[in-house]
């Protein structure tokens, strides 16, 4: 063995001399081949992954165009309906005329008051009575005044016929019968304004009383017996003329502009389900910058239900729209608007925006965009995409 190696080491060759050396090489060798192994069943079980997640079967991915992976949705083809148009407004129930009364004279201490809140009165009927015995006697004296002028109008009259009876016989010249004419005129002037001032003083007593000015329904009594009241006093009463009531019904300026007048109105009072049957009488010809909505005025009779300062809801009719009516769900919005997704022929989903109008308990009209006869995504159509293809089913088989 001694020679062998010494003839090794003459021809120049390599000698090892420790056996270490050779196990490291071998080592790094077959960690590079463990690592190439492993790095391939990694690409195996993603591939495999991929195409169990894609629904392949047997590790063959799926055709693009297989139907049977597309996704199903329900659609429905709305057509064209004749859709009641129905406004929803609120507001507070008012007299539609209301009058308020006050002391139209010089006023005075108040005697009694025969009417209350709530009661019925008819025109011309007294509500206040007001105390009146200085005025009575006043009235008293200007009857007399007029009978004094009228006797001395009759007595100027006398003279004035005896005086042109003597003209002729030259017993009185003419210039005395022009006197007397000027008297006698005189007397007839002060009969008139001995008249006017008695006629005066009967109209303000008859103006002391406070009257109704119309007939109607006594909504609200500011006065009590032994008060003094005049002309600043302010309102004694408050009348609704015929007992009318009206419903100041706050409505949007989109919304107002279908609402005309003569339109019937269902108005219901808060805290009773009982409706009422009125009709818009007025719409407010301005907007409030504020809150941007203008007043729908609903005319309604008497009721004892109807209290003027209540709250109340209304439901308007604004004509009749012929148009495509879609579910809620079925209508969909982003920035761009609102938008529903349509099925074409190759069964691809396409967006298509749309209008919406009215909206009813049976779902929402679409006033553009839409002739009724498309097949429309009715629900989850947020879920899909522009072009997709999808597998539509109708309504009626969901």
């Amino acid at each position: 063995m001694n020679y062998e190696s010494s003839v090794t080491a003459d021809h120049g060759e390599p000698v090892i001399d420790d056996i270490s050396e050779a196990g490291y090489g071998e080592k790094r060798s077959s960690k590079w081949k463990i690592a190439l192994i492993i790095l391939a069943l990694a690409l195996v079980a993603g591939v495999i992954g991929f195409l169990m997640l894609r629904g392949g079967e047997g590790g063959a991915a799926p055709a693009e165009n297989d139907d049977s992976q597309a996704p199903a949705v329900t659609v429905v083809s709305p057509g064209r309906a004749t859709i009641e148009g129905r406004i929803s407004a609120t507001g507070t129930l008012a007299a539609r005329r209301e009058m308020p009364v006050g002391v139209a004279g010089e006023g005075g201490r108040v005697v009694s008051v025969p009417v209350d809140a709530g009661d019925w009165v008819r025109q011309g009927q007294v509500l206040v009575v007001i105390d009146r015995s200085v005025q009575s006697q006043q009235a008293v004296s200007a009857a007399a005044n007029v009978q004094v002028a009228r006797a001395d109008a009759r007595l100027a009259q006398a003279n004035l016929d005896r005086a042109l009876k003597l003209v002729d016989r030259g017993f009185i010249s003419k210039a005395d019968v022009d006197r007397l004419t000027a008297t006698r005129d005189s007397a007839a002037a002060r009969v008139r304004v001995a008249e006017a001032q008695a006629a005066e003083l009967r109209a303000r007593n008859a103006r002391l009383n406070v009257t109704a000015p119309a007939a109607g329904l006594v909504l609200e009594r500011n006065v009590e017996p032994g008060q003094v009241v005049s002309a600043g006093s302010g309102s004694l009463f408050r009348i609704a003329r015929g007992g009318e009531v009206e419903l100041l019904a706050q409505v949007g300026e989109t919304e107002l502009k279908s609402i005309s007048p003569g339109v019937a109105a269902q108005v219901t009072p808060v805290g009773t389900d009982q409706s009422f049957t009125g009709q818009v009488w007025q719409v407010s010809p301005v907007i409030d910058p504020q809150n941007r909505q203008g007043i729908a005025r609903i005319a309604l009779s008497y009721a004892p239900g109807l209290r003027p300062g209540g709250f109340a809801s209304a439901t308007i009719n604004s004509g009749t729209l012929v148009a495509p009516m879609l579910p809620e769900s079925a209508i969909l919005s982003d920035d761009d608007g609102s938008f529903v997704y349509v099925i074409g022929e190759d069964n691809k989903a396409q967006r298509r925006s749309v209008e919406t109008g009215l909206v009813t308990t049976d779902g929402i009209a679409v006033t553009g965009g839409l002739n009724g006869t498309e097949k429309v995504v009715l629900r989850a159509g947020g879920f899909l995409t522009e072009g997709e293809t999808v597998v539509p089913k109708s309504q009626d088989e969901g």
